[in-house]
């Protein structure tokens, strides 16, 4: 069993906005971050894309667990089946995300406030300043 530990994060300025996703992976003593600009687009759909990145990136590095955390109740809620999605944009994302956890043999999703997803704020927000 290899558990990844998952920090993920989007960061819109405006909404819509230029926006960056960031991440921490981290499997026993190895840890890989990802920070990049996604072009414009609004908050949520960068909250999506980066926890997809980061489950793409966990899967990479041979996880068969992930516990995610992150800072947007909204995309934690939906993951955990306690909010519908209803905006068209976020459906496919939706879908892809729970594909992607679905892969995993256990997975976890959970809310935490921002200053226990620091590092991920930090990486979501210099993609936003990153050129495209």
């Amino acid at each position: 069993m290899k558990k990844a530990l998952i920090w993920s994060d989007g960061a819109s300025s405006g909404n819509p906005g230029r926006a960056g996703i960031g991440g921490v992976v981290k499997i026993g003593e190895h840890t890989a971050e990802f920070s990049r600009c996604i072009g414009t687009t609004t908050n949520n759909v960068a909250e999506y894309s980066a926890l997809i990145e980061a489950l793409e990136k966990a899967a990479e590095m041979g996880a068969t667990n992930v516990e995610v955390h992150m800072d947007s109740e909204l995309v934690v809620r939906q993951i955990n089946g306690r909010y519908a999605v209803r905006h068209e944009n976020m459906k496919p994302l939706f879908e892809k995300a729970m594909k992607l956890l679905k892969s995993f043999d256990s997975w976890s999703v959970t809310h935490v406030r921002r200053e226990q997803n620091k590092r991920a704020d930090a990486l979501s927000k210099e993609a936003v300043k990153d050129p495209v």
